[in-house]
């Protein structure tokens, strides 16, 4: 069955999930854990035979709640950079799944390695999106605190109408990813490895040295990176939804099960997928099936059996 997702030749096949996938909107400790044991068991379902397995998770609101915790320290010590806040979700994560992967396969009695890789990523600190940013992160402050934010600290803040005003920061594309070697040869030697975390750790290069960038990278465009990068055989983005739809949430809503590239262009150019949730997950699934030839899929754990069995999920094809 897995071979309704694989292909023979290529590198290790990529995995994307939200960062939502392990942390519940309550933010209870006890159910990410149960999240990520049962993510842990659909992943070991698509792991194959021969090789490794590359997975790319988001932090959403796991950054989300490092930023927090963050700013209720600061009056006792200096505030952490996004960048920084991004490597420690990187860690906290891979904790927590490279745990429940390594315990899925112990009840299932296979002998696998699971390593996290802390990532960066390289962006260019000239796109336009630093001077413009628009990604929001972290909590609301009333009107008066986020003016003194932005004057203290050089933030950037936008009103969110109903709730006060919120940071944004830059969202560059990512260009390079730093530790892909290592990746690459963790994988194809049969390991798990979890890597880019919340799109990757945003570095920029300058005078020849790597430097923190405060900003956050897409997961889903990390992810397509990697997968065109190591000539990935497979290319899965587990998201909320078992498929992608036309017309989502409206009483005219279509199942769009097989797209070509070209199809899945004209929609995007349309305006049919949002840029905040769908869209960068179409352009990922563009991308890698236009570098590598090969179909790149967009589906929920929900749905994962059907996906396999082809009455499910949706198939972005050369």
């Amino acid at each position: 069955m897995v071979g309704a997702f694989w292909e023979d030749r290529g590198g290790p096949p990529v995995i994307a999930f939200g960062g939502n996938a392990l942390l519940p909107d309550s933010g209870d400790p006890a159910a990410s854990e149960r999240n990520a044991a049962a993510f842990a068991h659909a992943v070991l379902r698509l792991m194959p035979a021969d090789t490794g397995l590359v997975l790319v998770h988001g932090n959403g609101p796991q950054v989300g709640n490092a930023l927090l915790r963050s700013e209720a320290g600061s009056a006792e010590v200096p505030p952490s950079s996004l960048d920084v806040l991004v490597a420690d979700t990187q860690g906290s994560i891979g904790y927590l799944l490279g745990r429940a992967l390594r315990n899925a396969l112990a009840a299932e009695g296979r002998d696998l390695e699971v390593v996290t890789v802390v990532t960066q990523v390289v962006v260019d600190s000239g796109h336009s999106s630093m001077k413009s940013p628009t990604k929001p992160v972290g909590p609301f402050y009333w009107p008066d605190v986020g003016a003194t934010l932005a004057r203290e600290r050089g933030w950037k803040m936008v009103d969110v109408p109903g709730k006060g005003v919120r940071r944004v920061v830059p969202s560059p594309p990512p260009q390079e990813i730093v530790e892909i070697g290592a990746v690459r040869a963790l994988a194809a030697s049969g390991r798990i490895v979890i890597t880019g975390g919340g799109g990757g750790i945003p570095v920029a290069r300058r005078n020849g040295d790597l430097v923190g960038v405060e900003g956050v990278i897409d997961k889903d465009r990390t992810a397509s990176l990697a997968a065109r990068t190591i000539d990935a055989r497979g290319f899965v983005i587990f998201t909320e939804v078992g498929h992608v739809a036309r017309s989502f949430g409206k009483p005219d809503e279509m199942p769009l099960p097989d797209l070509s590239v070209d199809e899945a262009q004209a929609l995007l150019d349309a305006g049919e997928f949002p840029p905040g949730s769908m869209g960068p997950k179409i352009e990922s699934c563009i991308s890698y099936a236009q570098a590598t030839g090969r179909t790149g899929v967009i589906t929920s754990v929900d749905a994962l059996e059907g996906a396999l069995a082809g009455t499910d999920g949706t198939r972005i094809r050369p």
